[in-house]
């Protein structure tokens, strides 16, 4: 039985979720051996850059033209398309600012004569492919990771975390960082798989793997507000992730409502 076929990619993104796949270290071999990859730039030199693919591995924000037209063949050419890391999924960090107006963003970094760059407004894989699994994380979690590979492997559709980081600090009997300290926590809202390790820290959860499926606003106003948190607050800290699932004037009024 041939291996499948595989591909990893980066968009625009800091390649932090293809880091994690190196850094699999005893495991990466195992991998290795198991599928066949085809082309994956950041860790090989020559690279089959026009076969189908059973898997491809997408990380990264469409925040350029080029973009556009790079995952679009990825689509056409791969059986399943995984958007990897919360960019991918979400926007991620590079739609922080889609409000403002590309040519002043590129102005303020590169000057008045930017001609090397064709910058848009960041948005995730799914706003312009069918994407067949999300995987969030900032970076990815290694061992979500795996254990995702292992699934397709064995012909199953991977499972996904569908509860909360404020979840698993319970179960780490974490001091809670909003009812103890009034900190503005992501941690109700975003979705678990890092192991609460920012609470865990003593550092409030910053929603970086993005928001859950059912966010139970009314519950979770009401518990910031007690607290003299401001909507507002959460929101944009919840945007610095996941701005493109996070629309500000909807999400304020259902959340001010919610909270009345």
């Amino acid at each position: 039985m041939s291996k499948p076929k595989v591909g990893i990619f980066g968009l625009t993104s800091c390649a932090g979720d293809q880091l994690v796949i190196l850094n699999c270290e005893d495991q990466l071999m195992e991998l290795a051996n198991a599928v066949d990859i085809r082309d994956w730039e950041m860790a090989k030199s020559q690279n089959d850059e026009e076969c189908p693919l059973d898997i491809a591995l997408v990380e990264g924000s469409v925040a350029q033209v080029r973009d556009i037209e790079t995952v679009k063949k990825i689509r056409e050419r791969s059986k399943i398309l995984v958007a990897l890391g919360t960019c991918a999924v979400w926007g991620g960090i590079p739609a922080m600012k889609n409000d403002v107006p590309r040519e002043v963003m590129l102005e303020e970094v590169y000057g008045n004569d930017v001609r090397f760059i064709e910058s848009k407004a960041a948005q995730p894989l799914s706003s312009f492919v069918k994407v067949d699994f999300n995987l969030p994380g900032c970076p990815i979690e290694k061992e979500e990771f795996l254990q995702m590979m292992a699934s397709f492997l064995h012909g199953d559709i991977p499972e996904i975390l569908n509860f909360s980081v404020c979840s698993e600090c319970k179960m780490k009997e974490n001091v809670c960082q909003i009812v103890y300290k009034n900190q503005v926590c992501c941690g109700p809202l975003t979705r678990a798989g890092c192991g609460a390790r920012c609470p865990s820290h003593n550092v409030p959860c910053t929603g970086c793997h993005g928001p859950i499926e059912e966010v139970h606003y009314d519950s979770h106003i009401k518990m910031f507000q007690l607290k003299g948190i401001k909507p507002e607050e959460i929101v944009h800290k919840m945007q610095v992730y996941a701005a493109p699932a996070w629309m500000p004037e909807k999400l304020m009024e259902e959340m001010q409502h919610e909270g009345e």
